[in-house]
């Protein structure tokens, strides 16, 4: 990994330890210990780049949350495999074994109801992160939260990425100079909303900032980093460099179509800038190498700490209240942030 990704990393513990070890300091001298707990979290799929990342954020946040809280809190972190069975009877087996708040990164998002009536009719308290249930879903039971990243955002910030490159240097984006910038699309899930959303909005920005585009292709590649790579080889081999940008929804799949330009034997000046979402450790090494423009931060440790600390919040208090970025008492807004080579400095 990058130096400056290292030094990043390194000021971002530093700051973090000592935020944790000052307020342990404080709360086991002024609180008593609180009950155990149990928290079972279920992921739509393991191999997902993103999630791996919330993943283990999740388990380390929780030993983190634990001392600073004075009790032990028990994460068990389960796969479903892509499948929206599985996920259900992970959901049975955490209601059976009596645990005190389920986390749900939903398979499929419709079917969000079914794992509500579940959990209301135990009294479990459910959190779902990542893959945001229809909002009439959100409103069965009163003890349903969501925490994620605002989709819409970050395609914003996407196009901001592209529109500050062209307004420093048209030709560095606009490569053969005909007043339009030429483009293809990554697209995530299409049932997920955050592709619907990253998508619109990435584009939106682009063309109200009065830069002229023109879409050569788009195709669906799932989050997934060879299908980002298939679909950007087969787009090389039929539009060649006459791409000058490469939106993709998430950064797994950038980083595949970066692996295609470099196997195309594309020199680095006449390559089309590469742009995604995440802010994953591989990205950030790709962006610092200059392979790839920028992505935008969605921050799955913070997500990872909004998560344990509502499932905490909710068993110890019985609200969520004190949750920093609370909407409509149900909805977690987690900030995304721009990161491109200038970050890097």
């Amino acid at each position: 990994m990058g130096r400056w990704y290292n030094k990043i990393l390194l000021g971002i513990s530093i700051i973090s330890m000592t935020g944790v070890f000052t307020s342990c300091e404080f709360k086991n001298q002024s609180i008593k210990p609180t009950k155990d707990m149990k928290i079972g979290v279920t992921f739509y799929k393991q191999d997902d780049m993103f999630i791996s990342n919330v993943a283990k954020s999740v388990e380390e946040y929780a030993k983190t949350k634990s001392f600073d809280e004075n009790c032990e809190i028990n994460v068990n972190v389960l796969y479903a495999n892509g499948s929206s069975l599985e996920q259900s009877n992970q959901v049975d087996k955490f209601i059976k074994q009596g645990y005190d708040a389920i986390c749900v990164n939903m398979v499929d998002r419709t079917e969000a109801a079914v794992i509500v009536e579940k959990c209301r009719k135990a009294d479990i308290p459910l959190i779902f992160f990542n893959r945001e249930p229809v909002e009439e879903d959100m409103y069965l039971w009163n003890k349903s939260y969501y925490v994620g990243g605002l989709a819409k955002q970050s395609g914003e910030i996407q196009g901001e990425i592209i529109v500050d490159a062209y307004k420093k240097d048209k030709s560095y984006v606009d490569k053969n100079g005909d007043g339009k910038v030429q483009y293809v699309m990554l697209e995530g899930e299409q049932e997920h909303q955050d592709t619907l959303l990253r998508t619109e909005y990435c584009i939106k920005t682009v063309n109200e900032s009065g830069i002229e585009l023109q879409k050569l292709a788009d195709e669906t590649a799932n989050w997934q980093s060879s299908q980002g790579n298939s679909k950007m080889a087969k787009w090389i081999n039929e539009y060649g460099t006459d791409i000058e940008v490469v939106f993709c929804n998430n950064d797994a799949m950038a980083l595949g179509a970066i692996a295609a330009l470099k196997d195309a034997k594309i020199e680095k000046n006449k390559r089309p800038l590469v742009v995604g979402i995440d802010g994953i450790p591989e990205a950030i090494k790709e962006i610092e190498e200059g392979n790839m423009e920028g992505t935008v931060i969605n921050n799955y440790v913070k997500q990872a700490q909004a998560i344990i600390d509502s499932a905490y919040d909710i068993i110890t208090r019985g609200s969520i209240t004190s949750i920093y970025g609370l909407r409509s008492g149900k909805y977690i807004d987690i900030p995304h942030e721009k990161f491109t080579k200038e970050n890097l400095k």
